[in-house]
C-alpha cells in the first residue's frame, strides 16, 4: 500500500519561501505520478503540481507557475515542492498524493486528485 507523508511546512512572512517534503513508500509500479495539493479552510481542494515518475513531466497550477517547483528524488521516494514568494493567498495544508501507472495525463489528475495521500502540512503565509 502507497504511503505518503508530508512535512516541511511553517509560518514565513510574504515573499519568503519554504520547500515541503514528501516521503513516499509501497509503490508497486515504477510508473507512478505524484502531486502536491493544498487546501485552506472554506475553500475546494487545489491541485498545485504534479511529476510523473517515468519522464519527469511536471504541471503547475497558474496560480503558483513561476514560483513554485515541484522535483523528485526517485530513488529516495522523495518529493519535492520548493515554494518561493509565497503570497497570504498560498496559506493551506499542503498534501502529497500519488497515483499508480496513470492512465491519464497530468493535467486531469492535477483537476481531480489522486488515489492515495497521507496527513498534510501547514503552511501560513503572513502579509
Amino acid at each position: 500500500e502507497v504511503q505518503l507523508q508530508a512535512s516541511g511546512g511553517g509560518l514565513v512572512q510574504a515573499g519568503g519561501s519554504l520547500r515541503l517534503s514528501c516521503a513516499a513508500s509501497g509503490f508497486t509500479f515504477s510508473d507512478y505520478a505524484i502531486g502536491w495539493f493544498r487546501q485552506a479552510p472554506g475553500k475546494e481542494r487545489e491541485g498545485v503540481s504534479c511529476i510523473s515518475s517515468v519522464d519527469g513531466n511536471t504541471l503547475y497550477a497558474d496560480s503558483v507557475k513561476g514560483r513554485f517547483t515541484i522535483s523528485s528524488d526517485n530513488a529516495k521516494n522523495m518529493y519535492y515542492l520548493q515554494m518561493n514568494n509565497l503570497r497570504p493567498e498560498d496559506t493551506a495544508a499542503y498534501y502529497c498524493e500519488a497515483v499508480e501507472r496513470p492512465r491519464y495525463g497530468l493535467s486531469w489528475f492535477l483537476g481531480v486528485g489522486m488515489d492515495y495521500w497521507g496527513k498534510g502540512t501547514q503552511v501560513t503565509v503572513s502579509s
